[in-house]
């Protein structure tokens, strides 16, 4: 038999679990309409293969924005080391302007926290402008002041690789921030916009998080005390970005698991293990995949095939990507997503508040912190 104490104990272990379904609880779609939804990282790629001007979404595309409910998603201008990065990331800006000249009543852009406010209340998806990587900048931290007058508010320290400001999460040195990442970080909390420290290696996200002056986030991740992946995050570090008021978002990626396809279960273990660990006002998603649902074909599984070896050859490939290793959990995979998922936790006992705060809300007060 147990005694008092023991048994107090345990059930107060059990109504603090967000996974324990102590009583029921729904999530309704006035409840998802109500929220502000957010994907810290995602894409608003066509999914028409044959759509003509990737300027002018296609009637599909559109469809999918409206139906996904959501009311930001985080778009990349430019990723990794190769290139010009500083003009793919410009042209990139202007190919999404016009997107969004195209479709005025359903796509704006997000600058401020009344931004996402505006986009809410007339069902506007806003398009938040990232970039997954500082090598853009080479040098010369002035390019941060243009990048965020053309709209930049989110800026990924490193993406997998070693870069001039710090080490990304494949370096085995892990080094940590250099210098010149000291000053970046300094000059992102002085220009307001939001440091993303996904991708970082496990010593230069904790030394950012120790010089940030802004809450920091790490908007696609998952928890490396459950699966032990270089993309995924120790709850130390989980743990300081909270105390630091920064959120990390759960990505919807095979690195939740050791080998394979993740499951809807998998990326909700990380998900309350990441709110046990934070607290649930310091976790949200970031799927790191498209809005659209990905059709699986003959030329899906080509693409696939094609981008895992160019990502080798380029050494920016993680452990667990392969040639027939989905990047998306298909429990989810249409627009409606976050919906689904806000129902699947529900039915687990997490409340509508704590919903709300997953699906947007702790990314919209980071925001609301950093911009302004």
């Amino acid at each position: 038999m147990l005694s008092r104490r023991t048994f107090i104990a345990a059930s107060t272990a059990l109504a603090a679990h967000p996974g324990v379904a102590s009583e029921r609880h729904s999530y309704t779609t006035k409840d998802y309409e109500r929220a502000m939804v957010i994907d810290a990282l995602g894409a608003v790629s066509d999914p028409e293969p044959d759509a003509a001007i990737e300027t002018e979404p296609s009637a599909r595309l559109l469809k999918d924005l409206r139906e996904s409910g959501l009311t930001a998603v985080s778009v990349t201008l430019s990723v990794g080391s190769t290139g010009d990065r500083m003009a793919k990331a410009i042209r990139r800006i202007a190919t999404l302007n016009e997107k969004i000249a195209a479709a005025p009543d359903l796509l704006m852009r997000i600058r401020t926290a009344a931004d996402l406010t505006r986009a809410k209340d007339t069902r506007r998806l806003g398009l938040i402008y990232n970039v997954q990587d500082t090598s853009l900048l080479e040098n010369d931290l002035s390019r941060v002041t243009t990048l965020r007058a053309m709209g930049l508010r989110v800026m990924q320290m490193t993406y997998n690789t070693r870069n001039l400001v710090g080490d990304g999460c494949l370096e085995r040195a892990d080094s940590g921030l250099s210098n010149l990442g000291r000053e970046l970080v300094a000059e992102l909390g002085r220009t307001r916009v939001v440091m993303d420290l996904s991708h970082s290696g496990r010593a230069t996200i904790a030394e950012a998080i120790r010089e940030a002056r802004m809450p920091p986030v790490i908007s696609h991740t998952g928890c490396r005390d459950l699966h032990d992946h270089p993309r995924n995050v120790y709850d130390t570090e989980l743990r300081a970005l909270a105390a630091k008021g920064g959120v990390a978002g759960i990505y919807f990626m095979p690195f939740l698991v050791p080998r394979g396809n993740a499951s809807k279960d998998d990326l909700i273990r990380h998900i309350e293990h990441a709110v046990n660990v934070c607290g649930e006002d310091h976790v949200g998603l970031g799927t790191d995949g498209n809005v659209s649902a990905t059709l699986i074909d003959d030329g899906y599984r080509k693409y696939l095939r094609e981008e895992y070896e160019s990502r080798v050859a380029q050494g920016i490939a993680a452990p667990g990507e392969g040639p027939e290793v989905h990047q998306f959990i298909l429990d989810y995979n249409h627009p409606r997503r976050f919906f689904t998922l806000a129902q699947d936790l529900a039915a687990r006992g997490w409340p509508a508040r704590r919903i709300d705060k997953l699906l947007g809300g702790n990314f919209a007060r980071v925001y609301a912190e950093v911009w302004g």
